[in-house]
């Protein structure tokens, strides 16, 4: 349908990124001209064209979720102090951290995502394959497939937008980019959950009962 020298043609023609391109390309099947207007479209080239701005101005935004079971912080930046204070970068900030809390994502982009726990997830989707009983020779290109799926499910940037599952977070960040006309970018999240990592008592419930009957 397309090769990689269409894609590398199609990068240097609208500066988006390598996996836009070949999403727009097999949405356009290999037709460059087609390709880059799709890549207008859903506004990826006007963001990419503010690529290499420097964001340095932004806002910590916070969501707590649940009675206060859950909470965020999340760094966006923005290129000035006057979009920062705006109502639209505002609630932008307001829906990545709600994205992050609703989806608990483990990373910000694929690029984050240390060698070693690639590895190990690629070693978990093997196995998987080989216990559904697959031939050997189609497990590697199973389980890069299931990696992508890995990246859509884990890395934040990558997810499905809570509120509209249509599109990711980087899509979203390319519409306010439109809208605001700044370069946006999520620098870094944290997410706190209840007692995650603590080992919660259990009591037994039989016990629980006898105790409650003998007035304990």
């Amino acid at each position: 349908m397309f090769t990689t020298e269409d894609i590398v043609k199609l990068r240097k023609r609208t500066n988006a990124g390598i996996m836009d391109c070949k999403k727009a390309l097999t949405e356009s099947n290999g037709d460059l001209d087609k390709a880059s207007e799709w890549l207008r479209e859903k506004g990826i080239a006007a963001a990419a064209k503010k690529a290499d701005r420097i964001a340095a101005e932004g806002a910590v935004a916070s969501y707590i979720h649940m009675g206060g079971k859950i909470g965020v912080l999340v760094e966006v930046n923005c290129e000035t102090d006057f979009a920062s204070r705006s109502e639209k970068f505002t609630t932008l900030c307001k829906d990545i951290a709600m994205q992050i809390a609703a989806s608990n994502p483990k990373y910000l982009s694929r690029n984050d995502v240390p060698a070693s726990d690639l590895e190990h997830e690629k070693e978990i989707l093997r196995e998987q394959a080989k216990n559904e009983g697959k031939p050997e020779k189609i497990i590697e290109r199973m389980v890069e497939g299931r990696v992508e799926k890995f990246y859509k499910e884990n890395c934040l940037l990558e997810q499905a937008f809570v509120k509209d599952t249509d599109k990711s977070i980087q899509d979203l960040l390319n519409d306010y980019t439109l809208v605001i006309g700044e370069k946006l970018s999520i620098r870094r999240f944290t997410r706190y959950e209840m007692g995650e990592g603590l080992e919660k008592r259990k009591d037994d419930f039989v016990e629980e009962v006898a105790r409650q009957a003998q007035g304990k």
